[in-house]
Formats: structure tokens, sequence, C-alpha cells
């Protein structure tokens, strides 16, 4: 299986993945989702925390995708954007630089 490099933006900051070709595109998506409910949740609300942004953000679309149909092939993408998030939020509570 072939793999991709790629630099995906969310909330301003930079992250680059290597994924699975076929992953590319649901990545892709997720990043985008992520960045349109950040830009929502800043607009909308007197919040400016980035970290309190991607929090409410991960919560609400994860609950919305747990309360959506279940489908057994948007599972996969589901895993890769909790981990993704999870991942994330590790790093920013313990940062090496």
């Amino acid at each position: 299986m072939a793999e991709v490099s790629l630099k995906i933006v969310i909330a301003g900051r930079t992250y680059p993945l290597t994924i699975k070709q076929e992953d590319e595109e649901a990545v892709i998506n997720a990043a985008k989702m992520i960045n349109d409910k950040v830009k929502e949740f800043e607009v909308n609300y007197s919040v400016r925390d980035k970290q309190d942004l991607l929090a409410m953000s991960a919560l609400n679309l994860l609950a919305t995708q747990q309360n959506a149909p279940k489908k057994p092939s948007g599972q996969d993408e589901l895993n890769q954007l909790d981990l993704f998030v999870s991942d994330y939020l590790q790093k920013e509570n313990n940062p090496t630089t």
C-alpha cells in the first residue's frame, strides 16, 4: 500500500503526516471539518484559546458522529480522527519544546 506525506493545518498549526494514500481524502476532509467547527465556535462564542476551541470542536464533531446512523465504512475515519485529536491534546498537555 502506497503512503503519502502531507501537511495538514488545524487551528493555525501545521501537522506533517504520513498516511495511506487511500486515507488522504478522508484526512483532508476531517481537517476541514475541524477547522470549520473551530471557526464557528470562535465566531459565535467569546472563546479565543485554541486548545479550548479544539476540545469543543472535537466533542461536538464526535457527538454528532455518534448520533449519526452507523456506517461500517465510516468507523475507520472516526477512529483516525479520534487518534489524531487524542495525539494533539496529549502533545499540548506535554510540550517537548
